[in-house]
């Protein structure tokens, strides 16, 4: 079950760090744990750009993978407000699991959606690789548009923007966002005060969690690409 998509959300959002903006980091009521999930395993992932092309189901080892973080979400319980998932179906198949573990349905938001990649998608990326435009892809991601496509700029941009609107719809409580590798990439690259050029040195992988705290003014990156772990136990040092 999904509500109606938001798909659009303000690009200019407040800076965290404005002392303007304080917050108090001992206040947890004003506080929320961000959850970016990517989805599950397709049979295609890892060796086709196929970006927002419709019909890329999870693989039978995605299900079990969304089964799987669906059990480590789990036991947060009603601290989870809102589940989200941006609209194609290996996000939302991924998200169903970790929803109905929690008694919610799933919230679709456009904003979470993969990279619009133009001309490239559909592309094997093996073929990718060979064109020189793959050196500016992986070292200056901050000056390329996929052609016909969206920059990387806007899609960091796009994802800052969905990962605080939801934040600020669920203060004082936990949020979990489904969404894909570099989507999520881009953000903790922004939470981390690190340049997009440096975001592709980053690994997310299948329905890991990267847990982010916003609210106690910068953001803070609690874990990276988590992989196992008990996600109740998350707090800052």
């Amino acid at each position: 079950m999904t509500t109606p998509s938001h798909d659009h959300h303000p690009t200019d959002q407040p800076n965290p760090t404005d002392p303007a903006n304080p917050t108090d980091p001992a206040n947890t009521a004003s506080h929320t744990l961000v959850l970016l999930v990517r989805h599950g395993l397709t049979e295609l992932t890892g060796s086709v750009l196929y970006g927002r092309t419709p019909g890329n189901h999870l693989s039978e080892q995605g299900v079990t993978q969304a089964e799987a973080v669906a059990k480590r979400i789990a036991p947060l319980g009603d601290r989870v407000r809102a589940v989200v998932a941006s609209n194609i179906e290996r996000t939302q198949e991924t998200a169903a699991p970790i929803a109905a573990a929690l008694n919610l349905t799933v919230d679709t938001d456009d904003a979470l959606l993969e990279a619009d990649f133009g001309e490239w998608t559909n592309q094997p990326l093996d073929r990718l690789r060979t064109r020189p435009e793959w050196h500016s892809v992986q070292n200056h991601p901050s000056t390329f548009r996929f052609p016909g496509g969206e920059s990387f700029m806007e899609m960091q941009q796009r994802m800052v923007g969905a990962v605080h609107h939801w934040a600020d719809r669920c203060v004082g409580g936990t949020v979990v966002l489904v969404s894909h590798a570099d989507l999520i990439k881009t953000y903790v690259a922004f939470a981390a005060g690190t340049h997009l050029d440096q975001f592709q040195r980053l690994v997310i992988s299948p329905t890991s969690v990267t847990p982010i705290l916003l609210g106690a003014g910068a953001p803070i990156v609690l874990a990276v690409n988590s992989t196992g772990g008990d996600l109740a136990a998350l707090a800052p040092a």
